[in-house]
């Protein structure tokens, strides 16, 4: 049986995820392919750590750039993360024909571009199907499996720390602050969590969704962010008596003439299947002109679903490497000349429903100046709600809004906060519903 050599950089959770699937499933793995997958090398910085997996200790390096340079190394797998010395490794082994997998999401949303043309011009592959939805099939469902479709829409639940932390803030009324400790305990957010709660790994995945669904180039520069840190609790109240729940969603939508790319909390209809996407779960919900509306949801991370993706990947350059075959399925789905630019829209021109909380004394005519503000700029009221009458000080004014204009909101909001009466700066949450 011919065998199939792979060099691991990074034996953090994803590798030792990776390295357990390869030990455990061999036969079947093995049954499938054709071929075996052997671990030449396993290069990491720490090799004391007890990580749970057996590994040989003649496989064990920290010289990863031995484990590039090695010829009888053919598929590279990075599993460092971050951009440097990522970027450097996979560069280098792309130069030495070797084939990479990887699960980087942060440096392809930046670098993707530079490493999938040296991967073209090397004639090499490059499989990334970890790095967006653990161990959900994402990305080869589109590139492959929706293929003859023109994506239209794509609402995304792809990080599993906010998606947990907004859960328990709904289910349990807990703080932001406390469900973020509670999260960091259990393992689920980072000692430094600034990525998952500032949406800016969901924005990272959305980059590279934006590039298989639509083939547009890598700019992860383009996609708006928003993050979770300032959803209340209060918040979140009026937002289930309305009948939506809080989630933090990747939006992309294609008119035809444009594409909208945004990241930011956002109001759904709580008997969605998206809206009862809980806990750390990810999903990605998606309509296509042929097929509909499809679903995918499932571990959006952790060792083993994300070390799943890996060696999904891993099979898949070994099927090519067995045949001989190279950019079967270009990397992001379309041939160089199928690929271009296209228009990002700004936020500015977001036409959607709004969700207000304003702040404001409980003085007669208070919302009808508030109101008298939106209409002058196009802004209509579908439900208002006045709060907490009994409360000393500044009451909550909850509004829901019909479709408007970004840019009228910001200027409409902009004068409403100058007023005297109005004591905090309001609360905007964009609301996408499609009952």
């Amino acid at each position: 049986m011919k065998k199939i050599n792979i060099g691991l950089l990074g034996f953090g959770t994803v590798g030792c995820g990776m390295v357990k699937i390869l030990l455990e499933n061999r036969e079947v793995i093995e049954s499938r392919l054709g071929a075996s997958l052997a671990l030449k090398w396993v290069a990491d910085l720490d090799l004391e750590r007890d990580r749970g997996v057996i590994v040989d200790a003649s496989l064990l390096t920290t010289d990863a750039e031995m484990v590039i340079d090695d010829p009888e190394v053919d598929i590279v797998a990075e599993l460092i993360g971050g951009y440097e010395p990522a970027k450097s490794f996979i560069l280098r082994a792309i130069e030495n024909g070797k084939h990479v997998v990887t699960a980087n999401k942060a440096l392809l949303a930046v670098h993707g571009h530079e490493i999938f043309s040296a991967a073209s011009q090397r004639g090499v592959e490059v499989g990334f199907e970890a790095s967006v939805g653990g161990g959900i099939p994402l990305i080869r469902s589109i590139k492959e499996g929706l293929v003859a479709n023109h994506i239209q829409s794509l609402f995304g639940i792809l990080n599993g720390t906010a998606n947990y932390i907004l859960t328990k803030m709904t289910d349990q009324r807990i703080p932001f602050s406390e469900v973020l400790k509670e999260a960091q305990a259990l393992g689920y957010a980072e000692a430094d969590p600034t990525f998952d709660i500032e949406g800016i790994d969901t924005a990272h995945k959305l980059t590279i969704l934006l590039a298989i669904a639509y083939g547009v180039p890598i700019d992860f520069d383009a996609v708006y962010t928003e993050g979770i840190s300032k959803v209340t609790p209060l918040d979140i109240k009026f937002i289930k008596e309305f009948g939506y729940r809080i989630k933090l969603l990747a939006i992309s939508k294609d008119d035809g003439e444009a594409v909208e790319a945004r990241v930011h909390p956002t109001l759904i209809p709580d008997d969605s299947m998206l809206a009862n996407v809980n806990e750390a779960y990810n999903a990605l919900y998606m309509k296509g002109d042929a097929v509909g509306n499809v679903m995918l949801y499932g571990a959006g991370a952790g060792m083993m679903p994300t070390g799943s993706a890996v060696v999904s990947d891993l099979v898949d350059v070994a099927r090519n490497i067995l045949r001989g075959a190279v950019g079967r399925v270009p990397s992001v789905g379309y041939q160089p000349a199928g690929t271009k630019a296209r228009r990002i829209k700004s936020i500015e021109e977001l036409k959607t429903e709004y969700y207000f909380r304003f702040s404001a004394e409980d003085r007669p005519g208070v919302l009808s100046k508030i109101s008298g503000i939106l209409g002058k700029h196009q802004i209509s009221i579908k439900s208002v709600h006045q709060k907490g009458r009994d409360l000393v000080g500044a009451v909550p004014i909850v509004t829901i809004t019909h479709e408007a204009k970004e840019a009228a909101v910001r200027m409409a909001l902009s004068e409403i906060d100058q007023f005297e009466v109005v004591k905090d700066k309001t609360v905007l949450i964009r609301i996408e519903d499609w009952r």
